[in-house]
């Protein structure tokens, strides 16, 4: 490959500073900035395609052998670009009556669910980023550092590749698994959440039973408009209360707040659920 000559003015500015150095004055000269020995960039040779892992995991999901676990432990793993685009500062008048702006600060970009909740759009393709907003900046990380910098912004949920073929949803319970770096356990496969919720039922005789199940909300499709049992924005957790009979409209809208109440105080059922559909049988 062809050397390619510095422009003018940098050369000369280098060459003021008695040679290439960095902002320390330290010269760039013998230093190499790839491979395993720097800690500063770990993607120094990442060709901008999505990892094989989350695609083959997506691939499983989408015909039906996969799970939502599955697609998540791939990201565990995974390097996602996360966008980045310029926030302009203020504009100051020049002496030509031009205007400039005095600073321009980056940004990550965030998005408002349909149910109003912030979420992180994060890309695992320098292709989808760029088909979605030309102007970003791809900035390549590890998907459970994304995950943190969701935490840190807020964002209730993790949306890989909006507008492509597929979009899954990091909902916030296996976002923040991520974010800790640790293995993520569906709350509809969750079977301790099943000793939470009759724990919480089993001082009210007119609680015959309780079953867990996977919500409805969990659901998703492709672009194309194929339905897919998972990476939907939920619901994802659907709560089966089985209740005596001869129980009126206000007794049993009664007992379901209690029942509400009673798992809300539980600090581990909260952070494994991220959202609970009720429903009553008699």
């Amino acid at each position: 490959m062809a050397s390619r000559e510095l422009p003018g003015h940098i050369a000369a500015a280098l060459a003021g500073a008695g040679g290439p150095a960095d902002s320390a004055g330290r010269s760039w000269s013998g230093r190499d900035l790839t491979g395993d020995g720097n800690p500063l960039h770990n993607f120094d040779s990442d060709d901008g395609r999505a990892d094989a892992g989350y695609v083959a995991a997506v691939a499983r999901l989408v015909a039906g052998t996969g799970s939502e676990s599955e697609v998540v432990a791939a990201l565990a793993t995974a390097r996602v670009f996360v966008p980045i685009v310029a926030v302009l500062g203020e504009e100051a008048e020049s002496n030509h009556g031009l205007t400039a702006d005095k600073q321009a600060d980056m940004a990550l970009v965030s998005l408002t669910a349909p149910d109003g909740r912030k979420a992180l759009p994060v890309f695992t393709s320098v292709d989808a980023l760029e088909k979605w907003h030309p102007e970003a900046r791809p900035v390549a990380v590890y998907t459970p550092r994304a995950a943190l910098s969701a935490v840190s912004e807020d964002a209730q949920l993790l949306v890989i590749d909006p507008g492509a073929d597929f979009t899954f949803v990091v909902r916030r319970p296996a976002m923040w698994a991520l974010a800790q770096q640790r293995e993520w356990v569906p709350s509809y496969a969750d079977a301790e959440l099943v000793d939470f919720a009759r724990a919480a039922a089993e001082a009210d005789p007119r609680i015959l039973g309780i079953t867990l199940q996977q919500g409805q909300g969990t659901a998703s499709r492709t672009a194309a408009g194929e339905p897919v049992g998972g990476g939907g924005a939920g619901p994802e957790l659907t709560m089966v209360v089985q209740l005596a009979p001869g129980l009126g409209p206000q007794d049993v809208s009664a007992l379901m707040a209690v029942l509400q109440e009673r798992l809300t105080a539980n600090p581990e059922f909260v952070e494994r659920v991220d959202s609970l559909d009720l429903l009553t049988t008699r």
